[in-house]
């Protein structure tokens, strides 16, 4: 007699030889020339070094480096981002159980009558009865994944896990960056608030020089009104320099995870915006889409649609099944664990829609049209990613060619003023010389605070479309 288990061993065979229906899955292709130097590369102002991950330690800012942490641990979008993550994951667990049989243990006891039994005795001339059924079983369930309905799930929900981990890996680098972008917003307010004081300074001198010449019979009441005016021109400029820089702060703060009233306070210290002492690291675009996690996010929903299509085409051939049980039934509990009472089965099931297969062709033509759907975002997200980071280096080094011009213009200004002074206080120059130095030198001093708000800005903005920032607090 042939044991029962020969039966299931070939069926294991068999599906160990099986092939899984639908395409095997390749990673498509970037685009052409993707991965080639970045046009916009500048050897002056960047380095084709990779780009660190954590890159605002580039600053050396312990401040900055203390807030990034407390952002990553306390953003409210970051925390919903890996609740989605642990969620993906669990289905991913729940579709590879399939992989094993499945068993269940029944055990129970029921008062009455059995058809077949009463039948049994009416035929044989008795009478039926009632009389107390005990069962206790063991089910076995295990599908024999001849066609890779099971084994294309699994590949499915792996590839959907770590599209939704990409997910949030490309939070992480947004939060960075804004975290990143508000301290330095705060900081060159803070600089600029400085640049106005001292403009405030510069012509609250010149006003005080302009009125004890005038009160020595050396100037007239216009020279006196207009270093007023300049005065009044510049203090007006710095309620809304205060009023930026709050509200900026608040907006840290909520990157923070914090109350407005819990803003940190001692961030309004910083009075220089945060500058790199070397050149930026922006590596080329091979190494830039391996580090966008919304490539990686775009490629992993390609995998994914991918293996549907094998999930809907393993829908158009049969499923089998191997079940199995092993127990007792009596009608009384000590006959459970005897031959008497013993109870046990095994064998193959098999369901199958043919010939009615519309649905699957149905279902495979959608999923089909998912995976073009899928390569065509693909394609798109890699140029979006190349386009980002060309038009980040593209703006960070016309600010800093920019910079270097202001840098000369304030210059020059500072040294204008100061023979314009020097000069007038000597009855050399009229007061409108004086005054237009004055002028100069103000906006000169404004637009250059200013556009150290802007380079620091763009860097970032840089380091954000680089992708940097979401693998160094990946648990």
């Amino acid at each position: 007699m042939k044991c029962p288990l020969h039966g299931w061993l070939a069926l294991l065979c068999a599906q160990l030889t099986a092939c899984a229906v639908g395409p095997d899955y390749v990673a498509p292709k970037p685009p052409s020339g993707s991965d080639s130097p970045l046009v916009s590369f500048s050897a002056s102002a960047e380095t084709n070094a990779p780009t660190p991950d954590a890159w605002w330690r580039l600053y050396r800012d312990p401040a900055l480096d203390t807030l990034l942490n407390e952002a990553f641990a306390a953003n409210y979008d970051l925390k919903a981002a890996s609740a989605n993550l642990a969620a993906a994951r669990a289905i991913l667990e729940s579709v590879r159980v399939a992989r094993f049989p499945s068993t269940q243990v029944s055990a129970g006891a029921i008062y009455g009558r059995d058809p077949t039994t009463d039948l049994v005795q009416e035929l044989s001339g008795r009478r039926p009865f009632t009389y107390w059924i005990y069962d206790d079983l063991l089910d076995m369930s295990y599908e024999v994944d001849l066609f890779g309905h099971v084994r294309r799930s699994i590949e499915a929900a792996r590839a959907n896990a770590g599209a939704v981990a990409a997910e949030r890996d490309a939070l992480r680098v947004t939060v960075a960056a804004e975290t990143a972008r508000a301290y330095a917003e705060v900081c060159a307010l803070g600089e600029q608030l400085g640049v106005a004081q001292h403009n405030l300074e510069v012509v609250s001198e010149a006003e005080r020089i302009t009125v004890a010449r005038h009160d020595a019979g050396a100037g007239s009441d216009f020279d006196v009104v207009r270093a007023q005016a300049l005065v009044a021109q510049a203090r007006a400029t710095l309620p809304p320099l205060r009023g930026e820089r709050r509200a900026a702060l608040f907006e840290l703060t909520a990157l923070l995870g914090r109350t407005p009233n819990a803003a940190p306070d001692s961030v309004e210290a910083c009075a220089i915006a945060p500058h790199l002492s070397s050149l930026v690291p922006v590596g080329d675009g091979k190494l830039l889409l391996r580090r966008r996690p919304d490539v990686r996010e775009a490629e992993r929903q390609l995998a994914a649609a991918s293996a549907e299509i094998g999930v809907a085409t393993s829908d158009l051939y049969p499923r089998i099944r191997l079940t199995g049980f092993y127990g007792g039934v009596a009608d009384q509990i000590g006959q459970l664990g005897t031959n008497n009472g013993l109870a046990w089965g095994i064998g193959p099931g098999i369901s199958w829609s043919f010939p009615n297969l519309g649905g699957p062709l149905a279902d495979i033509r959608r999923a089909n049209a998912g995976t073009a759907s899928a390569l065509a975002h693909f394609d798109a997200t890699v140029l979006q990613a190349l386009k980002e980071t060309e038009q980040a280096l593209s703006r960070y080094r016309a600010e800093l060619d920019h910079h270097q011009e202001l840098l000369l213009l304030q210059a020059k200004s500072q040294r204008a003023f100061e023979l314009a002074r020097s000069q007038f206080t000597a009855g050399s120059v009229s007061n409108l010389d004086l005054l237009t130095s004055e002028q100069t030198l103000i906006a000169a001093n404004a637009l250059v605070a200013a556009s150290d708000a802007e380079v620091a800005e763009d860097q970032i903005a840089l380091f954000k479309a680089l992708g940097g920032g979401w693998a160094v607090t990946s648990p």
